[in-house]
């Protein structure tokens, strides 16, 4: 499973599963599962999620270090201030939110399964080997993963 390690982007993994809760609340009307007031909720859990992907990203600008997650080992600077004092992984929680902003916007009782598996995915084939690289780059993230959540 390792040659799967770090080789789809976050991204895209994120927008196969938007496709994917389509097709399923397309393919089953019937459970509907709008919660009230659908449009309010799903706007703030997408506008949540693309704010918690653009603040790090300027975070990693200032650092002058890589976004690119295919490549953790490229990493040339570790970021723990801002909101990497809440989240080790604030883009990934971004996309999972903007998700289920979409899951929500779909009101569909299966298609909300699309969140877990994203995380899951997430989770063991773009964190896993992120954290390994993290750890050998730079000897204080042990410290810093014990301080700080992988999600929340």
């Amino acid at each position: 499973m390792r040659q799967l390690e770090a080789r789809v982007p976050p991204p895209i993994v994120m927008l196969g599963l938007m496709a994917a809760a389509f097709g399923i609340a397309a393919a089953t009307p019937a459970l509907t599962a709008a919660p009230p007031f659908k449009a309010a909720l799903s706007m703030a859990a997408g506008l949540s999620g693309l704010a918690l992907n653009l603040a790090p990203k300027i975070a990693f600008r200032r650092a002058r270090t890589t976004v690119n997650p295919l490549r953790p080992s490229a990493t040339t600077h570790l970021v723990t201030s801002g909101i990497y004092r809440y989240t080790r992984n604030p883009m990934y929680l971004g996309h999972a939110l903007i998700l289920l902003g979409w899951v929500l916007y779909l009101g569909n009782a299966m298609a909300y399964a699309v969140v877990p598996v994203f995380i899951a995915l997430v989770s063991r084939f773009q964190i896993a080997p992120e954290e390994r690289a993290l750890g050998v780059l730079f000897p204080e993230y042990a410290d810093y993963r014990r301080r700080v959540r992988r999600w929340l």
